[in-house]
């Protein structure tokens, strides 16, 4: 169920499904040709955070780490921090809500996605408007990402293109909803007082 908190930005509502932290694993491979030592392919876990403070955008943060045969954190693998908004809809289509993300990565990329809310599911697809790197950075031209809320985990595919390397799937990953304490606590409200009668 999806529950939409007092306090949210009416224009970010449709983004609700979104909110919170969400923590899993996935699976990275780098372009063709941008390996370098650490960055071959591998499993990686994720937390991402999607929280807002009232205003018309949620704050987005993502973490990943490389992870090794037994699910152990290895290493950072890539973070990242933007901000998602729902525009006015340009094109009259009835349904569909813009989406508007602007994000930085760790290794110096900035860049501008735009895309579409799904009518009538929590799927959400965008892609690229706008790349700039800093002269350090992997070449990169341009990506697309699915997000989508399925049986209350939040999945997501990103596809990524380069120069020289056409749009291909490089990282994917199967995130759960982590609960608040908050949440903990509401739900063992009907517990008896000394906890026991829960094991008769």
């Amino acid at each position: 169920m999806i529950e939409i908190p007092s306090g949210l930005h009416q224009d970010v509502v449709s983004l609700a499904f979104l909110l919170g932290t969400w923590e899993g694993a996935g699976v990275f491979e780098p372009l063709p040709g941008q390996t370098s030592p650490g960055e071959e392919k591998c499993n990686f876990g994720q937390e991402i955070v999607f929280r807002h403070d009232g205003r018309p955008f949620l704050e987005f943060r993502s973490r990943t780490w490389v992870l090794d045969e037994q699910g152990e954190k290895v290493r950072p693998l890539e973070n990242e921090h933007g901000f998602w908004r729902v525009t006015s809809n340009a094109h009259g289509t009835s349904g569909v809500r813009e989406i508007e993300f602007s994000s930085v990565r760790d290794d110096g990329t900035v860049e501008i996605w735009y895309g579409e809310l799904a009518d009538g599911k929590p799927q959400i697809d965008i892609a690229t408007d706008a790349v700039a790197r800093i002269e350090g950075a992997p070449a990169y031209s341009g990506g697309k990402r699915l997000y989508g809320y399925v049986n209350e985990d939040l999945m997501w595919v990103g596809e990524k293109a380069a120069p020289e390397v056409p749009l291909r799937p490089y990282m994917s990953a199967q995130l759960k909803k982590v609960l608040s304490p908050a949440k903990l606590i509401e739900d063992i409200a009907d517990l008896p007082d000394d906890g026991i009668a829960f094991f008769r």
